[in-house]
């Protein structure tokens, strides 16, 4: 694989730290450029975020003298310095839609950590283990947008990154899923604090996260929709309700799952042997941050646990557990990924691997 130049757009945010950290050593990306909002453009990566590092790691050695550019006013000097962007940043909806659009008519492909173009009918929302043949409309999106290599591809939300990964594979074994109930667990880190900064979560549970339960329940659909005409047709099921619930963990999102099929129900044993036997084309072409098994299950009552399995297989694992029959569901269990691994920025990293193995970047 050849080395990709890339660059972090909204590089200075939690997320686009993330990214930096990911993309240190990775082995088929490059980061040539770091850009963010007015007020960092001019100084350098370090002086630009200083003491606002919040990874465990060191800001990488070799982007902490990059200068950082003007997200919004460099798009074209960017745009042909870069064969693709990553884009994490923090404005408007609207905005980020346009600003996005701006970068993919320049020729730019883009790979979204926003929720700005999760909606938009053309453009692939993408778990890559599970819906990997939506950027088959990547094509349509070209023609619309006027386009011969600028595209937009976005990752899902970070909640639905614990849980839709294990009712998916159920539902393509042949076991209709009619009906989820899902409650999700989600850390602060989603919502880009730190304990530091965000001291009223410490021995506190909020139970509510603007727009977090709409974009739970309507998400997913669009991974089991399919391409028709051009655009991605969302399913009608399953039918998914949600409630999101804020709680003190710094990193870590929990969903507790209910599941009802619509009329053949596996069997607990052929539910593990599905989980433990499914992979997804990033296994299957060893991309770099594919974990080499998917998801995992846990026998244990106790298990999995945040602070113990979030970062399994460098947080890019799910992990399931506590499977058992349910008095009005069928089933149910509970699932936990690492929301700005898995769920945020390595999510994008491994969609954009995918996508450089399609040749969508070439």
């Amino acid at each position: 694989m050849k080395k990709f130049k890339v660059g972090i757009i909204g590089a200075t945010g939690m997320v686009g730290q993330r990214f930096a950290s990911l993309l240190e050593n990775h082995p088929w990306f490059d980061v040539v450029v770091l850009a963010a909002s007015p007020r960092s453009a001019g100084k350098t990566y370090e002086e630009a975020v200083g003491a606002r590092w919040c990874m465990d790691t060191a800001m990488p050695a070799n982007m902490k003298d990059l200068v950082i550019m003007d997200a919004t006013a460099d798009v074209e000097k960017i745009a042909g310095m870069v064969d693709f962007v990553f884009c994490a940043v923090d404005m408007k909806k609207d905005e980020i839609k346009a600003l996005e659009e701006r970068y993919a008519k320049a020729e730019c492909p883009v790979v979204s950590n926003n929720s700005a173009h999760r909606g938009t009918a053309d453009v692939p929302m993408v778990v890559p283990e599970l819906n990997a043949c939506h950027t088959d409309v990547i094509a349509d999106q070209r023609k619309r947008l006027g386009t011969k290599r600028g595209f937009i591809a976005v990752k899902s939300n970070c909640s639905l990154q614990s849980y839709v990964p294990a009712i998916y594979p159920l539902d393509k074994a042949g076991y209709k899923v009619k009906d989820v109930l899902v409650c999700t667990y989600q850390a602060i880190s989603g919502a880009g604090k730190t304990f530091e900064t965000w001291p009223e979560m410490v021995d506190n549970v909020i139970p509510f996260i603007g727009g977090e339960e709409e974009k739970s329940e309507q998400e997913p659909l669009k991974i089991w929709g399919k391409v028709e005409d051009g655009v991605i047709k969302n399913a009608s099921e399953p039918n998914f309700t949600a409630q999101c619930i804020r709680v003190p963990v710094s990193n870590g999102h929990m969903g507790a799952v209910f599941v009802k099929f619509a009329d053949k129900v596996p069997s607990k044993e052929e539910m593990l042997k599905i989980w433990a036997e499914f992979k997804g084309e990033p296994q299957e072409y060893e991309l770099p941050n594919a974990p080499k098994q998917f998801l995992h299950y846990f026998t244990e009552d106790n298990m999995p646990q945040t602070k113990l399995q979030r970062d399994l297989e460098g947080g890019m694992a799910v992990s399931i557990g506590r499977l058992r029959e349910d008095t009005q569901y069928d089933y149910k269990f509970v699932c936990l990924s690492h929301n700005t691994l898995r769920g945020a920025a390595g999510g994008a990293v491994l969609l954009a691997e995918l996508l450089c193995k399609q040749g969508y970047m070439d």
